[in-house]
């Protein structure tokens, strides 16, 4: 039985896809164990996956790499802060990523989400054996699109290469430190992330990218060997249900409109909570609120209904539209099940799903995060609600996308590969 090690880090969403993909490959009968952090051992152990531990849990860490720092905004303050702190997290992430390695039998092939990768290079060359990198984002350089984290606009052709290669060089001094730590403890040679990355390039390694070609088409530029197979689920049980009180409210009225913010905006629950009743109450519009890592929340009504985790595969389909921050996997959610999107980004990658989502024509134009605080926010979010929940041009294309990614087996692709790299 091939014993594969698949390594992901971060927040959810960064997390459980690969929870999904996990299952499938234990289905076809490879012994998979899933390295991550304390916060997703529950979610792994269910998807009948080994649970390995990685450091630097997003939900339990310090966001300043000093704990006796000021407390810092939850929401990261400019693309500098969020550097700042994912360079103490990475920092944190190589040592750890070496002692998953080390438990249990031998390992015959790692997989790595974009997290990992840097350091699971290093790790697959010390162990000899192979690496598959499974990213849920595009992050080779392309003429057709800017780096994700760049903020969704394009820069032209040739920007937009340059801007790639850019941010290529800014991820490999990102990662220095700890490759550096990581090479010195494993016992290999110094050498750079840059090097390590040219290799895995020229040696012709497969990337399969976790996305769907309905949001993001494969660039005609990129060297072969990078691949877009579609997206990978999160894993949960075939009989889950809806939570009663949940199927009761949707019973008792029209469908209502989602709003919720994943990991983002830990802290300003109750703003959001108050601005989403107050955004809903303009629009005439039910609404369910997900707590997530914000903990919005708003007082219970015959029309607003406040939930912890529930699948959004079994959630969305029973929505008007759907509010939330565009990180790459909520995105998806929201267009497999057809429904509108308002898009509220707030980072990183987020507005570049919200842009890809509005071209689509599944999605009203963003409204940014920052923009919340504004006056005049919940007036522009209730019209932004009513046209995604009224408007039959955005739920036609949504419905169209949503019947495209129904053929889609990104599970099944990433798989294939894996029976090949094993046999």
């Amino acid at each position: 039985m091939p014993r594969i090690l698949l390594a992901a880090a971060g927040s959810y969403g960064d997390l459980a896809p690969y929870t999904g993909l996990g299952a499938r490959l234990l289905a076809d009968g490879h012994h998979v164990a899933l390295a991550t952090h304390d916060s997703y051992a529950p979610l792994v152990h269910a998807a009948g996956l080994e649970f390995r531990r990685l450091p630097a849990d997003p939900r339990t860490r310090h966001p300043d790499p000093d704990p006796a720092a000021p407390a810092r905004p939850a929401v990261p303050a400019g693309r500098r802060d969020l550097l700042r702190r994912a360079a103490a997290f990475v920092k944190e992430l190589g040592g750890g990523l070496a002692d998953a390695a080390q438990q249990g039998p031998g390992t015959d092939l790692l997989l790595l989400s974009a997290t990992t990768a840097p350091l699971g290079r290093n790790l697959a060359e010390a162990m000899g054996i192979p690496a598959l990198e499974l990213p849920l984002v595009p992050g080779a350089p392309t003429g057709d699109f800017a780096p994700v984290v760049s903020g969704g606009r394009s820069l032209g052709r040739w920007g937009n290469r340059a801007a790639g290669r850019l941010s290529l060089r800014v991820i490999d001094r990102l990662y220095a430190d700890a490759t550096r730590e990581l090479r010195a403890r494993l016992g290999l040679p110094p050498a750079t992330p840059r090097t390590v990355r040219r290799r895995a390039e020229a040696a012709g390694r497969p990337v399969l990218h976790g996305f769907s070609e309905v949001l993001v088409p494969r660039p005609a530029d990129w060297p072969s060997g990078l691949e877009v197979v579609g997206n990978w689920w999160p894993w949960h049980a075939p009989d889950t249900q809806l939570p009663p009180a949940l199927s009761d409210f949707l019973a008792a009225g029209p469908p209502p409109v989602f709003l919720g913010f994943g990991s983002m905006a830990g802290g300003e629950g109750e703003r959001l909570g108050d601005l989403a009743v107050r955004a809903l109450r303009r629009a005439k519009l039910r609404g369910v609120l997900q707590s997530g890592w914000a903990g919005l929340t708003a007082a219970p009504t015959d029309d607003i209904l406040t939930i912890g985790t529930v699948p959004h595969d079994l959630l969305f389909p029973h929505m008007a539209a759907v509010v939330h921050h565009c990180g790459a996997g909520t995105a998806a959610a929201g267009l497999r099940a057809g429904v509108p999107t308002v898009p509220v980004p707030v980072t990183a990658d987020q507005p570049f799903w919200a842009a890809r989502l509005a071209s689509l024509g599944a999605a009203t134009a963003p409204i940014p995060f920052k923009d919340l605080a504004a006056d005049d926010a919940a007036a522009r979010l209730a019209d932004a609600l009513g046209r995604a929940a009224t408007g039959p041009a955005l739920r036609d294309r949504a419905g169209h996308a949503a019947r495209r990614l129904a053929t889609e087996d990104g599970s099944g692709a990433v798989a294939a590969t894996v029976a090949r790299l094993t046999t």
